[in-house]
């Protein structure tokens, strides 16, 4: 007889089933991505060829309800939606394995809301990258990411590009905090605590790779203690990424403070497999030619970057970004 003081390892399995399970769903999700393409190809021809309009379509649609009433999803509107998905990516060879990866609301949201072709790039790819739900997915885009990102490109000491050139892509020139409900006046110990009370939607803000190591993180350098307020460690760039919070504009010896605690933990905390620490100045807000002055000739692997308690306004961003691709379209002429 078996030891029944002993409790059976069942982890073996529940990670096998898991793993089939995630593959099985994401089989199903290609599969289905793929036959929505081949409707909108078909009817993407049809149009075109036979004359077929919104009378034929509407038909089309209740013969389907019809005949296979168990079928779900094949209204008028979503066939109109297959083939405008079939003609927003066909002849598009990165864009379209991409479009697979994702589920068909993901898709939808995508193509819905997106105005540029880069745009629809931007956010395939992230979504696919970052695994977003579709809830994610919205926010991102309600919050304009794709317009910060182009207009706006993370302010980067020279150092941090020698070190770690693809570190571009990895951070943000302004973060997002409106899920943090801070008052007008809030300090950094409020700003502080919202953020580890709801580090999840921080760590999404922050985007890939990163992992929380831990909050007030304890230095000690000589007979002297000190606390680096965020540590985190990025994955893909193999560093500790230390953040120290401001409420204040940004100020040049903002700088000094933060170049101390990437030497130590440089010195003391870094493994030897691990890249240099990057430090991150997170302030309520800058003026970017300070910025840019303050961090030319730094020898530290820093960036300063702001936090923003409110959603941008979209439309002037949209906007601006409209004037920034004309002027790139001019210059290329």
């Amino acid at each position: 007889m078996s030891d029944l003081s002993e409790t059976p390892d069942f982890s073996e399995l529940a990670s096998l089933i898991q793993k089939r399970r995630t593959r099985v769903a994401r089989l199903v999700n290609t599969e289905l991505i793929d036959l929505y393409w081949e409707i909108g190809k078909t009817l993407s021809r049809k149009i075109e060829d036979s004359g077929w309009g919104k009378s034929t379509i509407s038909e089309l649609a209740d013969y389907l309800k019809t005949r296979q009433p168990s079928l779900q999803g094949f209204s008028a509107s979503n066939l109109w939606r297959m083939r405008q998905f079939y003609e927003t990516y066909r002849g598009h060879e990165i864009l379209a394995p991409l479009v697979r990866e994702l589920p068909w609301s993901s898709n939808l949201i995508i193509m819905a809301r997106s105005q540029v072709e880069e745009e629809r790039e931007f956010y395939l790819r992230l979504a696919v990258q970052e695994k977003w739900s579709r809830r994610t997915l919205k926010r991102q885009i309600d919050t304009a990411l794709f317009e910060r990102k182009i207009l706006t490109p993370a302010k980067l000491a020279p150092m941090v590009r020698e070190i770690h050139p693809q570190a571009e892509h990895s951070f943000k020139d302004a973060y997002l905090v409106d899920f943090l409900g801070l008052p007008q006046n809030h300090s950094e110990a409020d700003l502080h605590q919202g953020i580890i009370a709801n580090l999840r939607n921080f760590l999404i803000e922050l985007g890939r790779d990163f992992c929380f190591v831990g909050s007030e993180h304890p230095l000690q350098v000589g007979n002297q203690d000190f606390a680096v307020d965020l540590l985190f460690f990025h994955r893909e760039l193999n560093c500790l990424v230390a953040i120290e919070l401001k409420v204040t504009a940004f100020d040049p010896s903002h700088l000094g403070q933060l170049n101390f605690y990437l030497e130590a933990l440089d010195r003391d905390i870094r493994k030897p497999h691990e890249n240099p620490s990057i430090g991150i100045l997170l302030c309520a807000s800058k003026d970017d030619e300070v910025v840019e002055y303050a961090l030319s000739r730094s020898l530290s692997p820093a960036l300063v970057a702001e936090y923003q308690t409110k959603l941008p306004d979209k439309a002037l961003l949209q906007a601006k970004l409209h004037e920034f691709l004309d002027l790139e379209v001019r210059g290329e002429k």
